[in-house]
């Protein structure tokens, strides 16, 4: 089943078995009790980008709780983290329960540095879940390794995560979901190339440079977004040069291109709504995405006390106690 971002998706049949496929990013979030009829166990086989917003995660916190409630087991088949799993990495802010949604649940750092097998854990004891939960590790991975270094070919998570290069940006770029800016939905590379009508490549290529962010450049370039914001308008704006996984932040890259263009279009820039299934106005998107409230506000800061700000909010020190006693790798 494939929709665009946000939308509803329908209960449909298997075309070769004619079994039937319950969605749950439709009319309901969580299986049912019918749901589970003729059910002896449940298995949760499905891939992640190491981002809190990245929405499967908290589908399979819903089917944990539906296990529970309905008595079933659950089994995870656990994946690697293509980003990495090596906890350094990790970035917040940490999500305050007052900007709960479907984007995060509960407090968790945009970027976790874990698998769904861990978090499911986690969580299976810090919120109570109580599943009768199995996690089977995956084998050969650690907690170094991004998804380049599998020596396996790349497969698309969903259709804006086409290439290593969309999964690693994404935890900061989708930021932009909540802006009139293209995150790149509709080009080649979503989340590495970004860029609006108004902008000029060659002016924000060059300030972003100026930043000196580890592991990433950014060069000038033109494109037409198929898809998504401003679809089949020319758009001019950055591509983002990856040079060193292993250094790049993506949250505070991302904030500090933001404020950047914050700040040289202020007659352009603008803070959108960004409707969903499950938040249908389409409000707060930015609060929902960063976990914290106000979070426009942050954007209205000097330079140096956003930046401040920006590595107050993102560094998590206490994420690798929190999160060590449920680590499988």
């Amino acid at each position: 089943m494939i929709g665009a971002d946000g939308q509803a998706i329908k209960d449909l049949s298997d075309i070769l078995t004619g079994l039937p496929i319950t969605s749950l990013y439709g009319e309901k979030l969580a299986p049912s009790e019918a749901d589970f009829t003729n059910l002896d166990i449940l298995l949760f086989d499905i891939p992640d980008v190491g981002s809190r917003f990245y929405t499967y995660l908290w589908t399979m916190t819903y089917v944990m709780e539906a296990a529970t409630n309905y008595n079933k087991p659950l089994m995870i088949l656990d994946r690697p983290n293509p980003i990495s799993g090596n906890l350094q990495l990790a970035e917040g802010p940490m999500l305050d329960t007052t900007t709960a949604s479907f984007l995060g649940r509960w407090p968790l750092p945009v970027r976790h540095s874990c698998t769904l097998g861990e978090l499911a854990l986690y969580f299976n004891t810090t919120q109570n879940i109580n599943a009768h939960l199995e996690v089977i590790p995956c084998s050969g991975w650690n907690r170094n390794m991004f998804q380049k270094d599998w020596l396996l070919p790349f497969v698309p998570t969903s259709p804006a995560i086409k290439c290593f290069e969309s999964m690693l940006f994404y935890p900061g770029v989708c930021l932009l979901e909540a802006t009139n800016v293209s995150e790149g939905r509709g080009t080649a590379v979503p989340f590495g190339i970004i860029g609006a009508p108004w902008m000029d490549g060659t002016a924000v290529a060059i300030a972003f440079n100026q930043l000196k962010q580890d592991g990433v450049k950014a060069t000038d370039t033109s494109y037409t977004p198929m898809d998504g914001k401003y679809k089949h308008q020319l758009c001019h704006g950055i591509k983002l040069e990856l040079s060193s996984p292993k250094d790049v932040q993506p949250v505070i890259t991302s904030l500090l291109l933001i404020k950047l263009i914050h700040t040289m279009y202020p007659d352009h820039f603008q803070w959108r709504p960004y409707p969903t299934n499950v938040n249908p106005t389409g409000d707060l998107h930015l609060d929902r995405l960063l976990g914290i409230a106000n979070s426009e506000a942050l954007f209205h800061l000097s330079y140096p006390i956003f930046v401040e700000k920006v590595k107050e909010l993102t560094q998590i020190p206490h994420w690798t106690e929190q999160i060590n006693n449920y680590l499988i790798y």
